[in-house]
């Protein structure tokens, strides 16, 4: 479709400096009527500013959605990714990978809901995201046509953006120094990105951390807490039982608190590049940590190694955007079907960074102390351990009685 062509258009809008720009150039180059979408995924941040600024941008009121999305957010994708015990490259818990999908969809209800014939996003060419929105939305309506300024325009610069905003009347909102790193942030995490993080050998400063306090002012007491699970999702802490995002957001609280969640890593991005990044993921950290726990308990062996060894396929595919793919969704379904007997409660202790499991427990145990006590039983014989050694070993016996006979 041609910028002639397009006659209304559903942005996915911040509210800040960048997308403010973006709203003002398709209204420009596109000619066309723009709707704006802010999701409001925790990050934070107050987002209702965003309903003024798209005021004053010319927006008409019933033409700016402002979506309050947490619960879902952390039901139907942050839980689900949780169950997989989801890592992307050992480290990373896909904060920012999971958030994209949910918001993908959104812009797509609403572009059905207004009759608009294309989205938009801020996304820049060199980075994951343009990936992962795009294919969200071409999953969802393959007849959308998809708007990405950053790879169109020659807005190329900080210089060249500010400029533009100047000459069109766009606020450039001063709050003192602005941060020189790239940050997003929702329920459950913040990235950092870009500055002196460029370098992979320079540490951060303290000052770039923004939710929690650092290990050495975290308290110098432990913290003891208990995570209630039903099915592999969290429904409790402490005996209290929350919604899916008060869980987060509670866990968050707890993490922080105890500086817990920190990384700084170098990840492979699916568009080719290496990025270094910052990473506070406080209440996931401890999440991932408790649901691995129940499990210990609850899974038989091979349903949790099978578990593990489809894992890093499955966050592949999150971060690189195929959360609607199909084999995403078996990939889930598999992993959804483990997860009927993982209930019960995890004791954690909360200390200094570290998050450590001091107990579990759970109706559907598969911990059986008769068996694996160190004391005198009567349920098992240990003179059957000798056949089935013997069996397991029986062609490495071949092979080395073939090693005898060739020598």
């Amino acid at each position: 479709m041609s910028k002639k062509e397009v006659k209304k258009v559903v942005l996915a809008y911040s509210g800040g400096l960048d997308t403010s720009i973006i709203l003002k150039w398709l209204q420009d180059e596109y000619n066309a009527e723009v709707v704006t979408f802010t999701a409001d995924i925790g990050q934070g941040e107050e987002v209702e500013p965003a309903r003024e600024k798209a005021i004053k941008l010319g927006i008409k009121p019933e033409n700016i959605f402002i979506l309050d999305i947490q619960e879902e957010f952390v039901k139907d994708y942050v839980f689900p990714m949780f169950r997989a015990n989801t890592i992307y490259e050992g480290e990373y818990l896909l904060g920012t990978s999971i958030a994209r999908p949910l918001i993908a969809k959104k812009q797509i209800e609403i572009a059905e809901k207004v009759g608009a014939d294309a989205v938009a996003h801020g996304a820049t060419g060199k980075g994951n995201d343009q990936v992962r929105f795009e294919i969200g939305y071409l999953s969802l309506n393959p007849d959308i046509t998809v708007i990405a300024p950053w790879r169109e325009w020659d807005l190329n610069s900080r210089e060249k953006l500010l400029a533009y905003a100047e000459k069109h009347g766009i606020p450039i909102e001063k709050h003192g120094q602005k941060s020189p790193y790239s940050m997003d942030a929702n329920l459950l995490h913040i990235s950092y990105e870009g500055g002196i993080l460029e370098d992979p050998w320079a540490e951060p400063e303290e000052s770039m951390w923004r939710w929690s306090v650092s290990p050495e002012k975290a308290p110098n007491t432990p913290e003891y807490i208990e995570i209630t699970f039903e099915k592999g999702d969290a429904v409790a802490i402490n005996g209290e039982e929350m919604t899916p995002a008060t869980i987060l957001r509670t866990l968050n609280e707890y993490g922080n608190k105890h500086s817990i969640g920190r990384i700084d890593i170098v990840e492979n991005r699916f568009v080719g590049m290496k990025s270094r990044g910052c990473y506070e993921t406080p209440g996931g950290t401890i999440l991932l940590k408790a649901h691995r726990a129940i499990e210990s308990i609850t899974l038989d062996r091979e349903e949790a190694h099978l578990k593990d060894s489809i894992m890093p396929k499955y966050a592949e595919l999150i971060y690189n955007g195929f959360w609607f793919a199909p084999e995403r969704e078996a990939l889930q379904a598999l992993i959804d079907n483990t997860q009927k007997n993982v209930n019960g409660v995890v004791r954690l202790k909360l200390y200094k960074g570290n998050v450590s499991v001091v107990g579990r427990r759970s109706p559907n145990t598969l911990f059986n102390p008769e068996f694996c006590t160190f004391e005198e039983d009567t349920v098992y014989d240990q003179k059957d351990a000798a056949g089935f050694i013997k069996l397991n070993a029986l062609r490495f016996i071949i092979e080395g009685h073939n090693r005898k006979n060739r020598g």
